[in-house]
């Protein structure tokens, strides 16, 4: 059921209010007006004609009674500096009455972290202006329509050329009001030979919260960017997550998701290989409990010549929770020399759960090194699990610990030591 035409509370006019209240730039102003108008036209996406939809169908989705929180951001200031919840570092607050976004102040030279409503100089508001939806565009469907119509709470994570930033970026969205629509969008833009690390916290109370996210992200020649997603969303939060990465030449981006909570966690997730020698890393977790529905599709897309790509999605399943891949690693004809592999594995805790996945290949070009896709769906292994028993480790124990060992495969890819305490952490406070 559509219902955005003809009300008030997601019709253009508001958007433009919202707009307003935030102190749009001018092209900020353009380009939220111009998703209003296509999100009061657009239909939800057909999960019958379109293959990312399939497993989950939009149309289910109703803004009847939802609010995109058009209250004012602390008349456009940042608030005061504190410490981070999570590393304890210097930290500065971005607060709304619906929502709060801590991120850690400059950890380098250069290094900017601002919110889109902030003050900006000439510089930071042309490069918000010179990226926002260009990796994401505002008319992909009526979800993307919708989050720039309705955008707030945007960050610019920013670094100048030939700067490495040794400390991660933290950004921390909580969103606390039930019937709340929040539509954040995180913009990372980096020089030639730079490296950062950003990671994205999300939380959310337990009412009924609908979350468009979308992330764009634009490594210069020769940069390197690591970003990181973790999903600890409410009982009842629905999340329908955009992100999307444009690779220049000799480039690299390492993007990690993790979904340990949520209602519906639906992510679309790619990375466009332009730049000749350019690379993608994705890796996925996923723990499922009660009815969660955890859904990835992911696009490899090889452009140019010499790109290269790995996937690695894992997700353990419980009770009656669903996890949903489709992945696509399409290798045009310009992509000579493509080297991708993409693997989705599934472990079934329960008789109840159920694992779809969907990997796909599309090759156009018969010049290329490697390509290759892989998929698995079972229970935990019978004969390792009666193993551990007969060393006097409980039934629940020697399975967590098996869980542990299968998602331990993706954990082991993240460098930051840290990080990955912390992802270990949220899957054992899952798994226990």
């Amino acid at each position: 059921m559509t219902v955005l035409e003809g009300t008030a509370t997601f019709g253009m006019e508001a958007s433009r209010a919202l707009g307003a209240r935030l102190a749009d730039s001018p092209k900020m102003a353009a380009l939220r007006k111009e998703a209003a108008a296509a999100a009061s036209v657009l239909a939800w996406p057909d999960s019958y004609q379109q293959r990312p939809w399939k497993y989950w169908d939009p149309s289910r989705l109703s803004l009847d009674g939802f609010s995109p929180a058009t209250d004012a951001v602390n008349g456009g200031r940042t608030g005061a500096p504190r410490s981070c919840p999570v590393t304890g570092e210097h930290a500065a607050v971005h607060a709304t009455e619906n929502s709060e976004t801590v991120f850690t102040e400059a950890a380098g030279e250069g290094l900017t972290v601002i919110p889109f409503e902030a003050s900006h100089t000439a510089a930071t508001q042309r490069i918000i202006d010179e990226h926002l939806g260009k990796a994401v565009p505002f008319d992909r469907s009526k979800l993307t329509a919708l989050h720039y119509a309705f955008q707030r709470g945007g960050v610019l994570v920013h670094v100048p050329p030939n700067v490495e930033i040794t400390l991660p970026v933290r950004l921390l969205r909580t969103l606390v009001s039930d019937r709340q629509f929040a539509a954040p969008h995180t913009l990372i833009v980096t020089g030639a030979n730079s490296r950062v690390t950003v990671v994205e916290d999300y939380h959310s109370g337990d009412g009924d919260i609908l979350v468009f996210p979308a992330v764009e992200v634009f490594p210069g020649p020769g940069a390197e960017v690591r970003y990181t997603a973790i999903h600890r969303w409410g009982a009842n939060t629905r999340v329908f997550a955009e992100q999307r990465m444009v690779a220049l030449r000799d480039s690299a981006f390492i993007g990690t998701h993790v979904a340990v909570g949520g209602r519906v966690v639906k992510s679309h997730i790619e990375s466009s290989l332009e730049g000749r020698g350019s690379s993608s890393e994705l890796y996925g977790l996923a723990f499922g409990t009660g009815a969660d529905h955890i859904d990835s599709f992911t696009l490899q897309d090889h452009i140019g010549p010499d790109t290269r790509s790995n996937l690695l999605y894992k997700s353990a399943l419980k009770d009656h929770s669903r996890g949903v891949y489709y992945g696509l690693t399409r290798v045009g004809l310009g992509a000579r020399n493509a080297d991708a592999n993409q693997e989705n594995r599934n472990l079934l805790l329960s008789s109840t759960a159920k694992a779809d996945s969907d990997p796909v290949l599309e090759i156009l070009t018969s010049d290329i090194l490697r390509c290759s896709h892989g998929a698995t769906a079972g229970p935990v292994d019978q004969e390792q699990l009666y193993y551990l028993q007969t060393r006097g480790i409980p039934h629940r124990a020697a399975e967590a610990l098996l869980v542990r060992a299968f998602l331990n495969q993706v954990l082991d890819r993240v460098p930051d030591e840290a990080l990955r305490d912390e992802l270990a952490a949220a899957l054992d406070a899952r798994l226990s």
